[in-house]
């Protein structure tokens, strides 16, 4: 761990049941670090959240707040202890009060002066100076994602986690809702901690972000090395589209493919002639009228600015592309691409 960690997570395990469903996880985040824990369902992502915030008393392991020991062999404080703001997934607004007293609720033992100021500075940071005075049913769901999250930091605390709060929304009112939250954050400072299963949102918020598996944490990284870097064929395959190909060592930076000889820098050395799995992802893979590889068009997902092309080129290998929506190519239809890897992300081949 750093020596100047704000939170850290320390060998922690946690049996649920008879089950390990936390394995030995540690992370840590400096003061005003965004991290997100990635996982499908079951992974034990939410289980280590609530861990942090004392819900959860771990097997093993140590968690530590400002330096400060939260939970550990000889130490267990109760939430109410740790100074923790959470956003949950259903926000648990308070119906009968208006946006302003949902803000101030949890500062309601200070001053009506230093209130006000705080709350009119939150509303202000996330543009809702005008809701002040509504009720939450009378919000958007993303304005009520808003309030909930400034409610949880009105009372400054040293960590914010985050349980799935972007759920309710669509793809992109999710991505955009993380941005917009992640600006509210880096104006106030707080360091936080979300759990999600969406990567697009997890992308959109995170400084630092985790891939959990079966109770482990298989990667702790910045958002760009988990993408680009994948550690673990897990990850590669979970953070991001993309398929394996396979391939052939010629030396440190060149690989035989089926779709010729592809040359990068990459992420792991083997002997010359190691096979191995090469991964690609839709963009290291271009439409292009002059591009050497032919492929045809298997299916096709519309996205407003792009479509997202699946297509089988030589061997049989499927490849996906990300193609402007100006151009539009039926199934079947044969089109030319070229490759523009600058990393090779490498793995054995599981086909030996």
């Amino acid at each position: 761990m750093m020596s100047n960690s704000h939170l850290e997570i320390i060998d922690i395990k946690i049996n649920l049941g008879g089950k390990r469903v936390v394995d030995t996880v540690s992370l840590s985040l400096n003061k005003g670090e965004i991290g997100s824990l990635l996982g499908p369902t079951g992974c034990g992502k939410t289980s280590l959240l609530r861990a942090v915030a004392g819900f959860e008393k771990p097997d093993q392991g140590r968690i530590l707040i400002r330096k400060q020991e939260v939970s550990g062999p000889k130490e267990h404080l109760s939430p109410e202890r740790r100074n923790i703001g959470m956003v949950f997934q259903d926000l648990a607004l308070f119906p009968h009060l208006t946006v302003a007293g949902n803000v101030g609720f949890g500062i309601r033992d200070r001053e009506a002066d230093v209130i006000r100021r705080r709350v009119s500075q939150l509303l202000e940071m996330v543009n809702l100076e005008s809701y002040a005075e509504m009720y939450p049913h009378e919000l958007s769901g993303g304005q009520q994602q808003r309030v909930a999250l400034i409610r949880a930091i009105a009372p400054e605390p040293d960590v914010l986690l985050l349980d799935e709060p972007f759920s309710g929304q669509d793809m992109e009112r999710r991505e955009q809702l993380a941005r917009e939250l992640r600006e509210a954050l880096r104006q106030t400072g707080v360091t936080a901690l979300l759990v999600t299963h969406d990567q697009m949102e997890a992308f959109a918020f995170s400084d630092l972000m985790g891939v959990m598996s079966q109770g482990k944490l298989l990667q702790w990284d910045t958002v760009y090395n988990l993408y680009h870097w994948p550690r673990e064929r897990y990850v590669a395959e979970f953070v991001g589209r993309g398929v394996f190909i396979q391939a052939k060592v010629l030396d440190e930076h060149r690989l035989e493919t089926g779709l010729g000889v592809i040359t990068g820098h990459m992420s792991t050395s083997y002997p010359e002639n190691t096979p191995v799995d090469l991964l690609i992802r839709p963009d290291d893979v271009r439409y292009d009228p002059q591009g050497e590889v032919k492929a045809h068009v298997e299916s096709s997902a519309f996205r407003g600015a792009d479509h997202l092309y699946t297509l089988v080129i030589k061997d049989g290998f499927r490849v996906v592309c990300h193609v402007p929506s100006h151009y539009t190519f039926e199934p079947g239809k044969e089109i030319s691409i070229s490759l523009d890897l600058q990393h090779l992300v490498v793995f054995p081949s599981v086909h030996n």
